[in-house]
């Protein structure tokens, strides 16, 4: 009796650790397998699928990939040739019974694109009105009040409509206020992708005497970026490498219109540790370098107007993708005084595979002496300059490390171009 419980407790055992030994390379598989990936039309990659099972491989389409020489399912890399520029779900599956995981692949024109490096000038015009704070009214009558504090609105909201009458300026608002004498409005607001309806009635302010929200509202913005490329096949271009954001509210900004201008760097405020540096230039009025149709947690895109750009040469590179990108030496491409782009060394630290379009893909350090004299390292403004490695264009640098301004991250450049595609923008591609 005793030999029949031990041998039970062996065979138990045994199972929960195969159980546990499935489970954490199933787990594992989930977590380290990319679910997106990105090719260049033409190029051949070594796809690891970083798991001891069988995995059965394949594709939702056929013509836009193929499977190279190694078979399909086998379990330590997949060859991807990249026939045409498009985009095709691969289908993983163990044993071709039980399914794992999908990847969604994005082919990219192997045309060359621009790297810049130029600052620009940014302004936009805001899709409504942001709400950036909610305030007290002192009124005629003595009192303090809230008009807004119980309507459901918050700060981050954007006002799109008053009583019907649509919302696209400060003075628009204005307008609706005044309008109402004191009656109740009936406001629509968008938070994130939902618009939502609400009450307020107005109170009136001991100060001028005209009606309030309680609201302080924001309607455009601008600063000084840099333009990481331009495809000169269509001259679509991104720059900035993340998205504009409020100072206030921390939202990414809705846009109705915006543009690019030529601007020109007079001076620059050098970084130190806790104090992060700014470049410092004017917007050249007149000089308008192109239109903003997008803005993305990513960076912003458009057309450009390529005739107002300061001439660019040499600067036509190959696209690098993700897996090509090496911790090491490389360069950015960046204007630090008037409108003259240089090159300067810096290193790759460290690169992470499983993300691809964050603004944080890569952590950089300077490295060259000229650019830590001139600016200490990174600083505002610098951007969405253009990082080239191996003599291919593969990201742009995103932030500066607030504790250490000669360091910072990138966002690699496929993330940028697979954006333009995600907001049905026209890159040249086709699929």
């Amino acid at each position: 009796m005793k030999f029949h419980l031990t041998y039970r407790k062996k065979i138990l055992i045994f199972f929960i650790i195969l159980i546990s030994a499935v489970l954490f390379n199933y787990l594992y598989f989930i977590f380290t397998t990319p679910g997106e990936l990105t090719l260049i039309e033409g190029e051949i990659n070594a796809y690891s699928i970083q798991t001891p099972f069988l995995v059965n491989v394949k594709a939702d389409k056929e013509g836009i990939i193929n499977f190279g020489n190694k078979a399909e399912g086998n379990r330590n890399s997949v060859n991807l040739s990249a026939e045409k520029n498009g985009s095709v779900i691969l289908k993983m599956d163990l044993l071709g019974l039980i399914p794992l995981k999908t990847v969604k692949v994005d082919v990219l024109s192997n045309d060359k694109i621009i790297a810049c490096g130029n600052t620009i000038g940014v302004k936009i015009k805001l899709d409504g009105v942001l709400v950036i704070a909610i305030s007290d009214v002192d009124t005629v009558d003595g009192t303090s009040v809230m008009p807004a504090k119980d309507s459901g609105i918050k700060p981050g909201d954007v006002i799109v409509e008053v009583n019907g009458t649509s919302i696209n300026s400060i003075s628009d608002l204005i307008d609706e206020i005044d309008n109402s004498q004191g009656s109740e409005l009936s406001i629509k607001y968008r938070r994130g992708e939902h618009e939502y309806l609400t009450k307020v009635k107005p109170a009136r302010s001991i100060d001028d005497k005209r009606y309030k929200l309680g609201m302080w509202v924001r309607e455009s913005t601008a600063g000084i970026g840099t333009l990481t490329f331009y495809d000169p096949s269509t001259n679509w271009f991104g720059a900035l490498g993340h998205g504009i954001t409020d100072i206030d509210t921390g939202i990414l900004l809705p846009i109705a219109s915006g543009e690019i201008l030529v601007s020109n760097i007079l001076g620059v405020k050098i970084g130190k540790v806790g104090n992060p540096g700014e470049l410092k230039g004017v917007f050249i009025e007149g000089k308008n370098l192109g239109t903003i149709e997008v803005n993305t947690e990513y960076g912003i895109y458009g057309k450009l107007n390529v005739e107002e750009l300061p001439a660019i040469n040499n600067r036509l590179y190959p696209v690098g993708i993700r897996a090509n990108v090496k911790e090491g030496p490389a360069t950015i491409l960046a204007n630090i005084s008037g409108d003259i782009v240089e090159e300067y060394d810096i290193e790759i630290l460290k690169v992470s595979r499983g993300s691809l379009n964050g603004s944080k893909g890569m952590v950089i350090r300077v490295t060259d002496e000229r650019l830590l004299e001139e600016t200490g390292g990174i600083v505002q403004g610098m951007s969405g300059s253009p990082i080239i490695q191996n003599n291919k264009i593969i990201g742009a640098v995103t932030h500066v490390l607030v504790n250490d301004p000669t360091r910072g991250y990138g966002i690699f450049i496929e993330g940028m171009l697979r954006n333009i595609r995600r907001n049905d923008i026209n890159l040249g591609e086709t699929g």
